[in-house]
């Protein structure tokens, strides 16, 4: 095989790898140069207009990660097992309207976009929030935005996760309200500028799962030509 055509197996063997782990062998710990590099992944992921609209929280306080199981339904098994649980945040409206003081300093101190060019672009992303993806109806559309940006981040750390031999769970089973009232408890939301969006577990699989299922080639993707 070339080396090309063992990358490709490499890419493909570690999505039939990845699974939804319900339970991790809690004697089994990533390495922290392992853990680091899912983290990286999620850093360098790609965001709508550059705006990087999210933050990851490494939970790994027993107590707090206990307070999140009582209010997690899809987590029960994860919270306890998981060698390292991240709560992904996704910015509000508060940072990703187009005028906020978050975007002018993401475009000018992250970007280095020259000042007389982010003056320019400003009303671009004031047209797309507005016009393009009526995204200023209300807060919450804002906020599923956001969150939608912190669904790739999630899927490269998952990813990752599978390529070095990692499992993994993504996590939407949760009482939002009473998340954020934890995570506001604790003092993690900067003060309304972040919300939950969604949660991913990362450890060893205590049980091998059942073979991978997935609807056929056909039926998922479509050629236009």
């Amino acid at each position: 095989m070339t080396d090309k055509a063992i990358k490709r197996q490499e890419i493909l063997d570690a999505f039939v790898f990845r699974h939804a782990t319900k339970e991790f062998d809690p004697e089994r710990k990533i390495s922290d140069d392992d853990f680091q590099v899912i983290l990286e992944s999620a850093r360098l992921s790609p965001s709508s207009v550059g705006y990087e609209p999210w933050k990851f929280l490494v939970i790994q306080n027993q107590q707090l990660r206990e307070k999140l199981r009582e209010v997690s339904w899809g987590a029960q098994g994860q919270l306890p097992t998981a060698s390292h649980f991240v709560v992904i945040l996704a910015r509000t409206i508060k940072d990703t309207k187009y005028d906020s003081d978050y975007v002018k300093n993401q475009m000018l101190n992250v970007k280095k976009f020259p000042p007389e060019l982010f003056d320019k672009i400003k009303e671009r992303y004031k047209s797309f929030q507005e016009n393009d993806l009526h995204l200023l109806e209300n807060e919450r559309t804002m906020l599923d935005w956001a969150g939608k940006q912190t669904y790739i981040a999630l899927a490269n750390m998952m990813t990752t996760a599978a390529l070095l031999g990692i499992d993994s769970c993504p996590i939407e089973g949760f009482q939002f309200d009473e998340v954020q009232k934890i995570l506001d408890e604790e003092n993690l939301l900067e003060d309304g500028h972040l919300a939950i969006s969604v949660m991913a577990a990362f450890g060893y699989r205590a049980n091998d799962p059942r073979p991978k299922t997935r609807k056929e080639v056909t039926d998922v993707i479509q050629w236009i030509r």
